[in-house]
């Protein structure tokens, strides 16, 4: 089986046994979980886990018990970057003395939006500057959940979060979400991707790309969460269907810098008409319910303005010509 090309079967993924089990604490409809169980069916071999504190740290390793199927190390929220350096580093010198045998040994780190965009940036940033061989994994839920559903750097524009409420005076956070993703690409990284669990397959392929590069690499999944988004438990998944069909969340990869659009959002860009209005995602959450008062209804017409000009921009970078796809 080779995932790289993209030669792989539903039947060969679903015998692949499972590294991410069942029994973790996650919430009922949590995605996070899910993109977990699906990165690790993407592994090549021998692999080393690091998991920055977040959700997915917490459920899925209550002492004494682990959903974890392979060697797996808890970091402090802002260090998995650091950590997985610090692996890969060690693996090199205990694989040059001899004391492992000369195989490969991949190393993984996964960290929420908290502990990517905001705490964790400064040890990710450095150690893909130092161009260690890790993927890093951001399951992107766009707020603290784990420590009570705080704005973060990954929080959207419009969202109510507990510590950017909505009420009288204010429509809930009054900023946009960073583009981490365009970020990590700056960093001259040999690959970045977007993926979404709606488009499972395509996960799965770019979470190998990702293991298979020889140096860095970074992947930006979606990962809607039930409780934070104030959502029904089982549109989870649709919700990240509906994220790439608005453009809200546009499915990329960049390999060496050069941008490319991936399968689901190169659909959209030659048949526009299939685009969905922003309105039809952000009605199905409670987060945005304050954006649909005559108070705050303008902000709609302001995220679909923003949603737009990015995609755009997205496909200039593509080498695809906007007016070309209007």
């Amino acid at each position: 089986m080779s995932l790289a090309e993209g030669k792989f079967t539903i039947k060969e993924i679903a015998e692949k046994p499972d590294l991410f089990l069942s029994g973790h604490r996650a919430c009922a409809g949590c995605v996070p979980a899910m993109v977990l169980r699906l990165i690790m069916k993407a592994v090549r071999g021998p692999t080393i886990v690091t998991n920055a504190t977040g959700c997915m740290e917490v459920a899925s390793t209550i002492y004494p018990f682990t959903s974890w199927a392979t060697p797996w190390l808890h970091t402090a929220f802002e260090t998995a970057g650091a950590n997985a350096s610090g692996i890969e580093t060690a693996l090199k010198i205990l694989r040059k003395k001899g004391r492992i045998k000369n195989e490969q040994v991949d190393v993984i780190a996964i960290a929420g939006d908290g502990g990517t965009y905001d705490i964790g940036i400064q040890a990710l940033s450095g150690a893909v500057e130092r161009g260690h061989d890790f993927l890093y994994v951001l399951y992107d839920n766009e707020a603290y959940m784990n420590t009570g559903i705080q704005r973060s750097g990954g929080t959207p524009l419009g969202a109510f979060t507990t510590t950017s409420q909505s009420g009288t005076a204010l429509p809930g956070k009054l900023e946009p979400k960073k583009p981490i993703a365009d970020i990590m690409v700056a960093h001259d990284m040999p690959y970045v991707a977007t993926a979404s669990p709606y488009y499972w397959k395509d996960l799965i392929l770019k979470a190998r790309k990702g293991i298979e590069v020889n140096g860095p690499a970074f992947l930006h999944v979606f990962a809607p969460c039930p409780r934070g988004w104030r959502s029904d438990p089982a549109k989870s998944i649709e919700l990240s269907r509906l994220a790439v069909e608005t453009c809200i969340f546009p499915l990329w990869e960049a390999v060496n810098g050069e941008y490319q659009l991936s399968t689901p959002s190169k659909v959209i860009a030659l048949a526009p008409s299939k685009k969905k209005p922003v309105k039809e995602y952000l009605q199905a959450q409670g987060r945005f319910r304050q954006l649909f008062t005559p108070k705050y209804e303008k902000l709609i017409d302001e995220i679909q303005k923003q949603t737009d000009e990015k995609w755009s921009r997205l496909l200039k970078k593509c080498g695809m010509s906007p007016r070309a796809t209007a």
